[in-house]
């Protein structure tokens, strides 16, 4: 019972706009990982379009805070994944501004997720004329993701896709073997699993 009343202890000290934010985040993180992992294809589009208005009024709520800005880019990097062609690149550009204003906040907020989630869009965004991608941009970035969460799921999971994209399979094979290894989050069950399985299947291609 120790543990429990610690932790109830700790609840009840932190400020209520924390308890507000992380209460926010929570259901944003969770509606994110239902929609990439357990929806159609076909659905997906529309529903991270919701979402993305939802991710927008989140940061209206705590504009002075860099989880909303991160999730923001999230959610809407992942709109961009869902929706392709021409539409895409302003939301990727939108992203990338969310993101960039979050590390200017908090830079080691969530864990470095602001680089995770940068990097990512670097090497997976087409590079000039059509958009701003930039290996070498990517690489720092997911580096430095690395540097600060090296045991984490998604900074091993997109350090590996990088690698994979740079033509470096054996390196690409020591970063998503551990995100097979990597520790479970609390409330982000359906991430890590759909990151998990993401992993295996380019793990099953090498």
């Amino acid at each position: 019972m120790k543990w429990v009343v610690l932790m109830l202890a700790g609840i009840l000290a932190m400020p209520l706009w924390a308890q507000d934010v992380q209460s926010d985040l929570a259901q944003i993180q969770q509606r994110w990982a239902e929609i990439q992992y357990q929806l159609p294809e076909a659905e997906k589009e529309k529903a991270f379009e919701v979402l993305a208005s939802e991710a927008e009024a989140f940061v209206g709520r705590y504009p002075d805070k860099a989880e909303p800005l991160i999730w923001r880019g999230i959610v809407l990097s992942t709109y961009a994944g869902a929706k392709g062609g021409l539409g895409a690149l302003r939301l990727v550009k939108e992203a990338r501004a969310s993101l960039e204003a979050a590390l200017e906040i908090d830079p080691e907020a969530l864990e470095g997720s602001a680089y995770t989630s940068l990097g990512s869009l670097y090497y997976q965004v087409p590079g000039w004329p059509l958009g701003f991608g930039d290996d070498d941009k990517a690489r720092r970035y997911l580096q430095k993701s690395l540097a600060i969460n090296p045991e984490g799921i998604d900074a091993n999971y997109f350090f590996g896709d990088f690698l994979l994209d740079q033509g470096q399979p054996q390196r690409a094979r020591v970063y998503l073997e551990k995100v097979l290894s990597a520790p479970a989050r609390p409330g982000r069950e359906v991430a890590d699993a759909g990151r998990r399985a993401e992993a295996k299947v380019r793990l099953s291609k090498l």
